[in-house]
């Protein structure tokens, strides 16, 4: 059985299988596309072809050939076989970081998929030259030192001998002291929690103070009650602790 093919292209797996009784093969069902006698033996040879056209995602697929005879009773006889699919590369650039910043250092990945995998890889600046302290290793991008004159997008070029295939990543360099996504949002969070907390102080301050305000208040008007209507000092003292607007209610009496 044949078991590869190129991502697009036909496919044909041809099942092979020999036997004593033609009749009883071309009984029923599906006849096999091909019975030859074998000269002096008794036997035959009996093939049958399949083909389909194969894409990049039925790699490693299994495909089953299966003989059915009442020789092989009570079931048939089968052979399996994996698909290699041979197709070009897909490539991704993945960048060491999300946050490429000014005066770090900073790499680009090349990925590719593909089958075989890819051997050869080609680095370029869209619309201008590598930058001098740019260097490549392979699948690799490297900058010792990022500056702004680096902004651009970079191209990967994956060559595995059956085609070639390529990817692209724009940097944009920013300020050494920019902070990342992540880091933003979580400052933005912990800013809005502590907000929300002083202002709940604030107004437990302002209720907590017009509370002591208004019963201070009620205590000293209760406290100069009676007062105002006493004959002299004594009377108006003694109204006041007692809460007796009269001076004439209660006397005190020295022998």
């Amino acid at each position: 059985m044949q078991k590869r093919g190129a991502d697009g292209e036909g496919y044909m797996g041809v099942c092979l299988h020999g036997t004593k009784e033609k009749e009883k093969l071309e009984e029923g069902g599906r006849r096999p596309n091909v019975v030859e006698a074998i000269p002096d033996d008794p036997t035959y040879n009996v093939s049958s072809e399949l083909t389909l056209t194969v894409s990049s995602g039925d790699d490693n697929a299994f495909i089953t050939c299966a003989v059915d005879h009442p020789s092989l009773a009570p079931g048939d006889k089968r052979s399996e076989q994996a698909l290699r699919v041979l197709y070009s590369p897909k490539v991704q650039i993945q960048p060491e970081s999300d946050l490429p910043r000014e005066g770090e250092k900073f790499s680009l990945r090349c990925l590719g998929d593909g089958n075989p995998k890819p051997t050869t890889y080609i680095w370029e600046k869209k619309d201008g030259e590598l930058p001098s302290l740019a260097k490549t290793e392979g699948a690799v991008l490297f900058f010792s030192m990022l500056n702004k004159s680096d902004n651009g997008v970079y191209l990967c070029h994956a060559d595995n001998g059956i085609g070639n295939g390529q990817g692209e990543y724009v940097l944009l360099v920013q300020d050494p002291t920019a902070m990342s996504t992540s880091s933003g949002v979580d400052h933005a969070v912990i800013g809005g929690v502590v907000a929300v907390i002083v202002f709940i102080l604030l107004c437990l301050l302002i209720v907590l103070g017009r509370y002591l305000i208004r019963h201070k208040g009620t205590y000293l008007t209760h406290e100069a009650k009676g007062s105002d209507d006493a004959p002299d000092a004594d009377t108006a003292i003694i109204n006041a602790e007692g809460g007796h607007s009269g001076g004439d209610d209660k006397k005190e009496y020295f022998i």
